[in-house]
Formats: structure tokens, C-alpha cells, sequence
């Protein structure tokens, strides 16, 4: 269970429990045999020119078959291998001390003010010596106003309420108090290399030649082994609907997929594939790439406009009575645009507002609370789209209650850029049984759910994981 606690104020969650209980178990092939053009099945990136499209003819190979046929005579029972079980790599979640310590975060804000109080005399001096008037500086501006008025409204419902869950966390030793000597012995966490542009390779994939309409339907990966062309990949709804993991291979990456998913890789020009499934959905979990000052520096990811993502075409993916859930960052324009626009456009009634709250290891806030730059929460806008109707709950006759608002959601956060906490067991008493769920602009995969966007395989690549030893 991902969910640790549940008490009044939300949910205490332990985000490396819900991906390690996936069953991520690859069976391997009781002969195994070496083949000396494998190596060259993989298109290398450094072949991809985007006026070419026949460097994406060659192969992805899928690896791990369903079921393994036994061996007929003992003597060859000894080739066979046992499956390979694989985790998420624990360091990934190692957050022990903040981001910012409250002590650094008084000692900047000291030197910010003399900095500033220096600045003033400085332009005071100026002043009189030129002998002008000098219209007063705005330290503030409105956004950064917005942002303080909003932070004021729910700073109490933060502290008061994560508190409680932090405090459960600590009694049940999920959290634990950070020791001096333990911090010293953290090593510096090695990230594997971005060597697989995801991203890129959506944007090449669009100079491919078109597919028929036969050709884009729902590819599913058999129990037997068999290949899969890049063209499948970036054109096709790919689902892996067995019970054990299976590991593709692209552009020499491989990537694991765990039981019961299925996934689209492209970015939002080419989302039609998902539409021509004619898959109607339950919940849809939406994490926008939203634009800001520190994207734009960083170039880190691409953003898409506010126009862009009112034309993400929600109301067509959408079942009767749709909960949409988008994550939001704290800028307060961001939020009034999913309020007054995004939702609205959709026909998505808003019904609550959740916050992330993301702690360390020992219960401190990653970023100290009234800090003027960075927040320890982010925010998520619940809504459900068209007629408002009766659920059932799971495995009752009762009826399902209005989803609560200003929940709050604590985990400690994966170091990983925009790794987002699992919703699947917080939000499942507020859909139907056997809901259908989609997340967009997805970067992992999630058993039972349909995940789509331009970097979807991204945290489900192979060096993200450990192989555990024969009998772990």
C-alpha cells in the first residue's frame, strides 16, 4: 500500500512502496541465444535526420515472453534461468535533510534586506546629488502579490494538517529523526544519463509515413516474443495486457513495462491514435508542462501555451461524470487559467483543491513554508465533467460522497524532476469499480492505467532500476 496514513486532514504516502509492489518480474528464455546482428536491431539516435523517415525501419525488440515452454528432457532443464525481479532504486527518494534550511533561508533573507538597504542609500545619495525626484521602487510585483494573499489563505490548512500526518508518520517509524552522523555517510547520488531524447525522437517520428487506419489500432504485445518497428511505438496505443513485466528496447534504451498498462509515446500533435482507441475515460490525471521563467532558462523540457492545453480534447476522452485532476504549480496565473478557462472550456465543474506537501525523510518541509521563492506544496484542481451523477463505491451498495476539499497529499518527493506521487489508491473510492484511468503528459507507467506523452517511457528505463540477487 502506497497509502501509510489516512487521517482528516489526507494522506501520509510512501511513493517507492507503490512502485516496488508493482510486479516488476522479468522472465527470461530457458536457452538464450547470442545473435550477432542483435546490436544492430536498434536505430542509433546519431542516425536520425528528420528528412529521413527510413531511419526509423529498423526494430525495437521486446524482450520477456508471458510464459516460458518447459523444457522436455531434464538435461535441458539446467539452461533454464530464474525471472529477474526488479526495484526502483531506494536513493532515488533519499531525501533526508531540505532543500533550503530555515537557518539559510533566515541568513539569505538578512542579507537580501541589508543588500537592499545599502541599494536605498546608495539611491538616496544618488538622488540628492542630481537633484531629481525619484518615483519609489515596487519591491512587489501583482503576481507575486497574488501569490502571498493566496499563501496566507492556506498556510494554516498546510502546517496544521501535515503536522498531524508527519506525526503519525514518526509514532509508526515510516518517518525517523535525522541522525549528524548518519548524513555524513550519504554518498552523492549518480543519475543515469538522459541517453534516449524521448522527446526528440516524438518530434522526429512525425516525418514518418502515415499509417492506415487498419495499422493504427491497439498494438498488443503477445505472450510469445516478438518485434516491435519504432513505427508501432510512436503511432500506435502499445499495451502489455499479461501478468508479468516485459522490457523493449529502443534506440539501444531499454524500458521496462510493467503488467496491465498501456501507453501512446508521441507528443500533443499526435494524439490521434489515443482518440481512434474510442477509449472513454473515468479519471484523467493531467501534469501539464507548464510554462515559466525557470524552463525557459533551463530548457529543461518544452512547454505547451495556455492555448495549447485548452485544445488538449479532454471532452472526447472523457466518460460521463470524468473526475479530471490537473496538477498545478503555485503561480497564481496558472491557477486562475485552470478556474476561469481551462475548465470551463471543458465543461469541467471544479469540486475541490488538494495540495502536495513534500517533506524529508525525518518530517521537515523541503523548502521552508513562507518561503517568498519556493513552496514545499504544489497544488491539484479535481473536477468532474458533465451531468453530476451517482457512483456507486467499491464493493458497497452506499453512494459515493462529494469529493472532500483542501485534502492534502505528504510524501517525501523522488529527487527526479517532475516525478509526480501516485493517485491511483487515494482517488479510488471516488470512482467507479473497474474505472478506466489516463494520465497525461505521463512519464512512467501505472498497472491498470493508459499513460500517454512525449517523455512516457522515461522513468520506466532500465537503469532507474536494481536487479535483486536470485532469492531477494
Amino acid at each position: 500500500m502506497s497509502v501509510v496514513h489516512q487521517l482528516l486532514p489526507g494522506w501520509l504516502l510512501d511513493h517507492l512502496s507503490f512502485i516496488n509492489k508493482i510486479n516488476y518480474q522479468l522472465y527470461q528464455h530457458p536457452k538464450p541465444c547470442c545473435n550477432k546482428n542483435e546490436s544492430a536491431s536498434s536505430v542509433h539516435l546519431d542516425c536520425l535526420q528528420k528528412d529521413s523517415a527510413s531511419s526509423f525501419g529498423a526494430s525495437a525488440t521486446l524482450i520477456a515472453p508471458d510464459s516460458i515452454t518447459k523444457p522436455e528432457n531434464e538435461d535441458s532443464r539446467n539452461c533454464e534461468l530464474p525471472p529477474k525481479k526488479y526495484v526502483f532504486r531506494s536513493e532515488l527518494f533519499n531525501v533526508t535533510k531540505p532543500y533550503i534550511t530555515p537557518a539559510v533561508h533566515n541568513k539569505c533573507q538578512q542579507s537580501n534586506e541589508k543588500e537592499d538597504l545599502l541599494n536605498g542609500v546608495k539611491k538616496e545619495i544618488s538622488s540628492s546629488i542630481i537633484g531629481k525626484k525619484r518615483k519609489r521602487c515596487v519591491v512587489f510585483n501583482q503576481g507575486e502579490l497574488d501569490a502571498m494573499e493566496y499563501h496566507t489563505k492556506i498556510r494554516e490548512l498546510i502546517l496544521d494538517g501535515s503536522l498531524k500526518l508527519i506525526q503519525e508518520g514518526l509514532k509508526s517509524g515510516f518517518l525517523y529523526p535525522l541522525f549528524e552522523n548518519q548524513d555524513k555517510c550519504n554518498e552523492p547520488i549518480t543519475l543515469p544519463l538522459d541517453t534516449c531524447n524521448l522527446s526528440g525522437l516524438c518530434e522526429m517520428a512525425k516525418h514518418l509515413p502515415s499509417m492506415n487506419e487498419m495499422e493504427l489500432q491497439t498494438l498488443q504485445l503477445r505472450e510469445d516474443d516478438m518485434t516491435v518497428t519504432e513505427q508501432d511505438l510512436f503511432s500506435r496505443v502499445v499495451e502489455n495486457n499479461s501478468s508479468f513485466t516485459k522490457m523493449i528496447t529502443l534506440m539501444g534504451q531499454k524500458y521496462l513495462l510493467p503488467p496491465k498498462c498501456s501507453f501512446l509515446l508521441s507528443d500533443i500533435s499526435c494524439i490521434q491514435p489515443l482518440l481512434n482507441c474510442r477509449k472513454t475515460f473515468d479519471v484523467i490525471v493531467i501534469d501539464p508542462p507548464w510554462q515559466n521563467k525557470s524552463v525557459k532558462r533551463s530548457n529543461r523540457y518544452s512547454y505547451l501555451s495556455p492555448l495549447q492545453i485548452k485544445q488538449i480534447p479532454i471532452p472526447k476522452l472523457a466518460a460521463p461524470n470524468c473526475l479530471v485532476v490537473t496538477w498545478v504549480t503555485n503561480r497564481q496565473k496558472h491557477l486562475r487559467f485552470i478556474k476561469e478557462e481551462l475548465y470551463p472550456s471543458w465543461s469541467v465543474e471544479i469540486i475541490a483543491e488538494w495540495h502536495w506537501v513534500k517533506i524529508t525523510s525525518s518530517g521537515e518541509f523541503v523548502f521552508p513554508l513562507d518561503s517568498p521563492h519556493k513552496k514545499p506544496y504544489e497544488g491539484l484542481i479535481l473536477g468532474r465533467i458533465g451531468e453530476q451523477t451517482t457512483l456507486p463505491l467499491r464493493n458497497t451498495d452506499t453512494k459515493v460522497l462529494p469529493i472532500p476539499d483542501h485534502k492534502l497529499i505528504v510524501s517525501v518527493p523522488c529527487i527526479l524532476h517532475s516525478h509526480k506521487p501516485p493517485l491511483a489508491e487515494v482517488l479510488k473510492d471516488y470512482i467507479k469499480p473497474d474505472g478506466k484511468c489516463l494520465e497525461m503528459f505521463a512519464r512512467n507507467l501505472q498497472p491498470g492505467w493508459t499513460s500517454w506523452g512525449n517523455e512516457v517511457l522515461k522513468f520506466q528505463h532500465v537503469d532507474y532500476f536494481v536487479a535483486l540477487k536470485s532469492g531477494c
